[in-house]
């Protein structure tokens, strides 16, 4: 009979403990199962905030918009009468004439130097050559503010030009602009250039004195040498241009900027990373692509280059070198173009540029006998009716509740629960052997 017993004991023992291993198998799976399902989640997330943070939609709320006006820049291209006035000051009236093209040249740089290269650098050289300092050299050549522009109006009121257009430095040379964010002053003067439903479609009109490239383009660009021919007029004498434009801005989410840059793509204008203009935008970065490729090549940069020490800029045998690479210097190329003669400039776009469109072009002669000029009438040919908007979808707090419905949901754990975990395996077995410690030292305690 006792034995009967002891093996039903013994039965029961081994049930229990089969029930008990399977029980904490199954424990165990599912415990498995859902931290697998937990993470994949995580990193889904993760991989969401990283790529989907932004989204872009289109606004039609256009009745409540304050539309700002482009950056007008005027960049002078020749002016031949004012370079032979200075050859005739320097080498005196019987100077090589072809000296003047040298100074048109270095004073209009644009990457080639042929006929300085040409009169300079071979041993046929001309006798009034000059092998350094060519900043120097066109500071002398290009016209003043107010031998440039005059007769400056918007919306019909006159303005004072040259208190407005402001000196701008660029690869190009010294130009002048209007509602920039790049120019040279340390405390910009804004002109109220601003169009809605109360003032409609704004109009600049300038008078423009010189032949000369006249830019349209957002406040935080620049001109350089890749800027589309689009956004340009040549602007020749006894010639009134007009051109009718449209706007599309870009409206940004105010969290946008607690985004990162790599997730957004694109930089706001003061998240600069350059050093040759005060302001970041996608041209500002393909100026700075060119300095470094040409210090790369020719070990020095061109004497127009934006806010270049003395000592960087290129003095006769570096124009040599720029000229021998003009396309290589000049000519922008993606990065994935292999054997290709080019700069790669991986440029992230500004976050606030403008779509700027042509809508129309028109030019008339025009005649005055007594002096040469042009008019320009740049206007807006309507007021914009959408804008884009890039909003914040995927925030780092919509991360942190992602997060932790996430672990909440497979884990049944919460920030909590991690303190714990770190406290159960540090802090309380320390806590532990403190107190028997103590109480081995104190011993038993006695009345």
């Amino acid at each position: 009979m006792q034995q009967s017993i002891n093996h039903d004991i013994i039965l029961l023992d081994c049930n229990l403990y089969n029930s008990c291993v399977w029980l904490s198998i199954f424990w165990i799976v599912c415990v498995i199962i859902s931290w697998v399902g937990s993470a994949f989640l995580i990193d889904a997330s993760l991989e969401a905030f990283q790529t989907s943070a932004i989204s872009f939609v289109v606004e039609t709320s256009y009745r409540d918009w304050n539309t700002r006006f482009p950056s007008i820049v005027v960049c002078e291209m020749r002016n031949m009468e004012r370079i032979q006035a200075i050859a005739d000051r320097l080498w005196g009236e019987d100077h090589d004439f072809a000296m003047e093209e040298v100074l048109n040249e270095i004073g209009y740089f644009r990457g080639e130097s042929y006929h300085t290269v040409n009169e300079c650098a071979g041993e046929d050289m001309a006798e009034n050559c000059f092998f350094d300092n060519f900043t120097a050299y066109a500071e002398l050549v290009r016209s003043t503010c107010m031998e440039t522009l005059e007769d400056c109006y918007w919306n019909d009121k006159p303005f004072d030009c040259c208190r407005y257009f402001q000196p701008m430095e660029t690869e190009l040379g010294l130009c002048y602009a209007v509602n920039s964010l790049q120019t040279s002053a340390k405390v910009p003067i804004k002109l109220n250039m601003i169009s809605n439903k109360h003032t409609g479609p704004g109009k600049l009109t300038i008078t423009v004195l010189t032949e000369a490239y006249v830019y349209t383009i957002g406040e935080e660009e620049v001109p350089n040498l890749i800027t589309p021919k689009s956004d340009v007029l040549l602007v020749d004498h006894y010639i009134a241009y007009k051109r009718h434009i449209s706007i599309k801005d870009i409206e940004n989410d105010p969290e946008a900027k607690q985004v990162s840059v790599s997730q957004r793509k694109c930089r706001f204008p003061d998240e600069n990373n350059l050093n040759v203009h005060r302001f970041y935008s996608y041209s500002a970065c393909s100026v700075q692509c060119r300095k470094d490729k040409q210090i790369k090549i020719c070990n020095c940069t061109s004497h127009l280059m934006p806010n270049t020490e003395p000592h960087l800029k290129c003095n006769m045998s570096g124009l040599i070198c720029l000229n021998e690479h003009y396309e290589d210097l000049t000519i922008v190329i993606p990065k994935w173009s292999v054997g290709r003669r080019g700069v790669v400039c991986d440029c992230l776009p500004s976050c606030t540029e403008v779509d700027i469109g042509i809508v129309h072009d028109s030019r008339e002669s025009i005649f005055d006998s007594d002096r040469r000029y042009s008019t320009i009438e740049i206007q807006l040919s309507a007021l914009p009716t959408e804008r884009y908007k890039r909003n914040v979808v995927r925030g780092r707090l919509d991360l942190v509740v992602s997060v932790g419905g996430t672990t909440g949901l497979f884990v049944g754990a919460s920030l909590l629960s991690f303190v714990e975990i770190f406290y159960y395996f540090t802090v309380r077995p320390y806590g532990t052997r403190y107190i028997l410690k103590l109480k081995r030292n104190v011993g038993p305690y006695k009345h």
